[in-house]
């Protein structure tokens, strides 16, 4: 694409994701435009569409994408109907942004990604921890060197159930058949796609999972160990029924560490043997703003985004690895 087109999106969803992290990311960013929104229910859509000042709206999904007037699609919907979706969007020859995981399993990810190869247009996926300043800041201090060579990295996570799982009422989320590992499948993904960014992929994994709570039917216990191509270790451990919340990653090398955390906003840390350093790094406030900036510098050739349909396809295999 030229690098002075206004790129206009065209947003398949419209759910709480859209409502600070993503939609007004892309409204911010030079050269974007979101000129379409589609969601089943009318009613949901209309009142999106006035309080984000978008042009138009669509009640289903082949309106959405074959509208001429649209050059992109972003997929913002469950991952159980990505795949459909982006084929059609692969069909009609438009670039392309989905929501992660970029599908349930590894198989459909390589059937989405095979579909734009073979057309040479742009996928992305958003795992935007790649393109946040706090994790970059981070890969600095290793491509730098400061904590000698890297050895090993652990991450823990975990939760308490929430009023919904203790309910049992439905959840998307928690359904097996849409999310096999449920909530690992929605958080996790985002910690292990990041660490193949910091540390290069993952060429080995081994997991073990399963439902200690029965309160829903995916699985709410996993333990992983892995090794990343470079020979850096990794373990993980990731439990959605634990009395309190903990998000700790340790990043341990032969002359010091750096402790971060995924999700929570707290400070990244460095102790070496010459000295240590904490810094706060604030997120934007809409929390996709730099994805959405480097996707607009690969569309108009001028950089190149770190969250492709690649990588993303790498971590599902990651992910399934770790389920089997």
């Amino acid at each position: 694409m030229s690098s002075n087109k206004v790129i206009r999106w065209g947003v398949i969803g419209c759910g709480n994701v859209t409502e600070l992290k993503s939609t007004p990311a892309y409204q911010k960013v030079a050269g974007f435009h979101v000129a379409a929104v589609m969601g089943r229910n009318e009613v949901k859509v209309k009142d999106y569409i006035t309080r984000h000042n978008i042009d138009r709206y669509y009640l289903d999904v082949d309106s959405l994408i074959n509208d001429p007037n649209i050059d992109a699609i972003y997929i913002a919907t469950p991952p159980d109907s990505h795949k459909e979706y982006a084929l059609k969007v692969a069909q009609a020859g438009k670039a392309c942004c989905i929501e992660k995981p970029l599908a349930p399993t590894h198989q459909e990810c390589l059937t989405i990604n095979k579909a734009f190869h073979e057309k040479s247009i742009p996928l992305f996926v958003s795992y935007y921890r790649r393109s946040l300043p706090r994790f970059k800041q981070i890969k600095r201090w290793l491509d730098e060197s400061r904590i000698g060579e890297i050895r090993h990295i652990n991450w823990h996570l975990s939760k308490p159930a929430n009023s919904v799982d203790l309910s049992k009422n439905y959840n998307w989320r928690t359904d097996k058949n849409i999310a096999l590992g449920g909530y690992f499948d929605d958080l996790a993904s985002h910690g292990l796609d990041l660490f193949n960014y910091l540390l290069g992929d993952i060429k080995n994994v081994l997991g073990l999972s399963t439902n200690q709570q029965n309160l829903y039917s995916a699985k709410d216990a996993i333990v992983a160990s892995w090794i990343h191509r470079s020979g850096v270790t990794g373990s993980g451990s990731w439990n959605f029924g634990c009395s309190q919340r903990a998000d700790k990653v340790d990043i341990l090398g032969s002359k010091g560490r750096i402790e971060f955390s995924v999700f929570d906003e707290q400070s990244i840390k460095l102790v070496n043997v010459d000295n240590s350093e904490e810094l706060f790094i604030d997120n934007p406030e809409n929390i996709q703003l730099y994805h959405a900036m480097n996707m607009q510098k690969h569309l108009s050739n001028e950089g190149w985004h770190p969250s492709t349909g690649e990588t993303a396809t790498h971590t599902s295999w990651v992910m399934d690895n770790i389920l089997k």
